[in-house]
């Protein structure tokens, strides 16, 4: 969209935000507030700029005559250049999720034991990030090892409020999806020699009941006993829940909570969001080939990342990322490979919306 057509659409909006009528539906207001929150930095930063230019037309022309206004001139077109490529980017087109809340699925994979332990240190990882962001995490269900590690674990991160543009949950974790291999000596081995093992790791952007409708006849429950570590019982009652959804083939299990009800609730919120994260993986294959930054399940992925223990080495594929920091990158200094991996699509973007 052309900057006229989003300054229009803002000043349009602020008449229409000054009409009482309009917040008589939350709904709409809503709507309406959050589109026009989306706009003001675009139009605070071309507001800026019109004023950097206008200033900076004044102070060459006084510089003729006082060369004294040269130096002013030669730092506002500094300024000048900087809100140029400021305002690039925020008219760079925003993914529309976002602003939500993510629901991150850690699987062991291949290597056993090991492999479940790894998926530990994962979430362990993806954890202390969050407590650095003030975001809230919420374990929606897990399925613990024998060792103290994950066969499989469901975690909900939360954004603090409304985050600036850039640094919510989603679009600072949302390429984490894929095939997370690591190289280390296991605790379970005897001779020292290193193993690789690998766990899986799916996000997607948490769905609202709104978004997406469910037909109850296109679901199948069935219910069983929770169980732990080894296999044991942990409940005497047949309370966890595995749904179905026929149409599309997804299967989604929760065994955490006490009650049938609240784990069919959990798995109904997992299961949405899978649904709304397939759909616009259609739409996306629709309109172009699906961006190559993006990993939709771990059974499709490829390798995303190499956590190397005994060269202290973390390396992400994609974007050709390394560095020799890894035991700060497990305690959720995450920091460095995330930016690698959002500075590598946001310059994909750049070049989609010149093209």
């Amino acid at each position: 969209m052309k900057l006229d057509d989003l300054l229009g659409e803002y000043y349009e909006l602020e008449q229409q935000l000054a009409d009482p009528a309009v917040h008589a539906d939350q709904s709409q207001a809503r709507a309406l507030s959050k589109r026009y929150s989306q706009l003001t930095p675009i139009i605070s930063a071309y507001r800026e700029l019109t004023q950097v230019e206008s200033d900076l037309e004044t102070a060459k022309e006084l510089s003729a005559e006082d060369p004294a206004f040269a130096d002013e001139a030669r730092q506002l077109e500094k300024s000048r250049e900087e809100l140029v490529d400021r305002l690039h980017h925020l008219l760079i087109p925003r993914d529309p999720a976002d602003e939500k809340n993510l629901i991150m699925e850690v699987k062991a994979g291949e290597g056993g034991e090991e492999s479940a332990l790894f998926a530990g240190d994962l979430v362990r990882m993806y954890l202390r990030y969050a407590e650095r962001h003030s975001w809230k995490t919420e374990v929606i269900d897990s399925t613990p090892s024998d060792l103290g590690g994950y066969k499989d674990i469901t975690i909900a991160f939360k954004n603090k409020g409304a985050p600036e543009p850039g640094q919510g949950v989603w679009p600072q974790l949302k390429f984490e999806g894929g095939v997370h291999r690591v190289q280390r000596v296991p605790v379970t081995e005897s001779q020292g020699r290193i193993h690789t093992s690998a766990a899986g790791v799916l996000v997607v952007p948490e769905a609202e009941e709104v978004e997406v409708e469910i037909n109850d006849n296109d679901l199948r429950v069935d219910v069983f006993r929770s169980s732990g570590p080894g296999g044991q019982s942990v409940n005497t009652t047949d309370s966890a829940v595995r749904i179905t959804h026929l149409p599309s083939g997804i299967v989604v299990s929760c065994q955490n909570e006490k009650s049938q009800l609240q784990n069919k609730e959990q798995a109904m919120r997992i299961l949405r969001s899978r649904l709304l994260a397939e759909a616009q993986a259609s739409v996306d294959a629709e309109a172009a080939a699906e961006r190559r930054s993006q990993v939709r399940t771990v059974d499709r992925s490829e390798r995303v990342r190499t956590y190397n223990f005994p060269e202290n080495r973390i390396s992400d594929h994609r974007v050709g990322y390394k560095a020799y920091n890894l035991d700060q990158v497990l305690d959720g200094d995450l920091g460095g490979v995330l930016q690698a991996l959002i500075d590598a699509d946001t310059k994909e973007r750049l070049e989609q919306a010149e093209s």
